[in-house]
């Protein structure tokens, strides 16, 4: 059985970003493993957050931005209810995360998934049951 993981939004901008060639290609090569095993988990925040960033920081063509999402849309994608929102204030709260982060930790949670593969949080950190792994840092 494949484990879930998740992928920030950080993580899919370097899989487009071919100024950074080392994180660009370790982060495609994560994204497209997960794709093809079937264990990638997006939010839908991370997907527009994606969209949004693509199309204004990396000046990818919104439709290119697009293809991107509609592919990314076709893996395990976590949508939130009213209860979600609650419960990712009370994560906020509690560990001391920025409230969209704590959407996301919460999304990733809420999709049974293990980890989350992000450059922002600290590498190694649990945060409301969700491990952070940092794909760019070299396992000793």
């Amino acid at each position: 059985m494949n484990r879930l993981s998740c992928l920030d939004t950080n993580i899919l901008l370097y899989g487009e970003d071919y100024s950074v060639p080392a994180k660009q290609k370790r982060a495609s090569a994560l994204i497209e493993g997960l794709l093809r095993q079937g264990s990638a988990v997006f939010s839908m925040q991370v997907l527009q957050e994606f969209f949004s960033a693509a199309t204004r920081k990396l000046n990818l063509a919104p439709e290119e931005a697009q293809r991107k999402v509609e592919i990314f849309s076709l893996a395990n994608v976590v949508r939130i209810e009213t209860a979600d929102l609650i419960a990712a204030i009370e994560l906020h709260r509690l560990v001391k995360i920025s409230f969209w982060d704590a959407l996301i930790v919460h999304a990733v949670r809420i999709s049974g998934a293990a980890i989350l593969y992000s450059e922002d949080f600290q590498h190694g950190a649990v945060l409301g049951g969700v491990r952070v792994v940092n794909p760019f840092i070299d396992p000793k």
